[in-house]
């Protein structure tokens, strides 16, 4: 369980540098912030991947929840989302690791897969502009 009660969403097959620990506690020199919590591949979006932190699949649709964002050049910053209305934010500037921490918003509640590509497409325009303005490139 996360500090937030909810469930963590570990990926089975991430190696970890201390097999007395799981994967996102110790995580192997070189490897990207975010290892031991999987993408989901299916939120795949021109190159950009939500990664989960927190499940998100609940019949009776989750609300809130912890991921990350990979953009297509391999960069990840960390997500904090919210079932409702609300402003993007930054929560956490960017560091060495990752390019942020921000509160996004979805739509509506997550009960599947399916729900949250369309809440991860949602976010991911702000995402893009603020990738954007940190690396200097256009994102499409």
């Amino acid at each position: 369980m996360s500090d937030s009660g909810k469930p963590l969403r570990l990926d089975p097959k991430a190696r970890s540098a201390n097999p007395a620990h799981p994967a996102f506690v110790a995580r192997p020199s070189g490897a990207p912030v975010y290892h031991g919590f999987p993408l989901i591949e299916e939120t795949n979006t021109n190159g950009w991947v939500y990664g989960a932190i927190t499940d998100f699949e609940a019949p009776e649709g989750a609300e809130a929840g912890d991921g990350y964002v990979q953009a297509p050049d391999g960069s990840r910053a960390g997500l904090v989302w919210e079932f409702g209305r609300g402003g993007f934010a930054e929560i956490l500037p960017p560091d060495k690791d990752r390019w942020g921490v921000y509160a996004v918003w979805f739509p509506k509640a997550v009960h599947s897969v399916s729900d949250l590509i369309e809440c991860f497409r949602h976010v991911l325009p702000e995402l893009k502009k603020v990738h954007a303005r940190l690396f200097g490139v256009a994102d499409a």
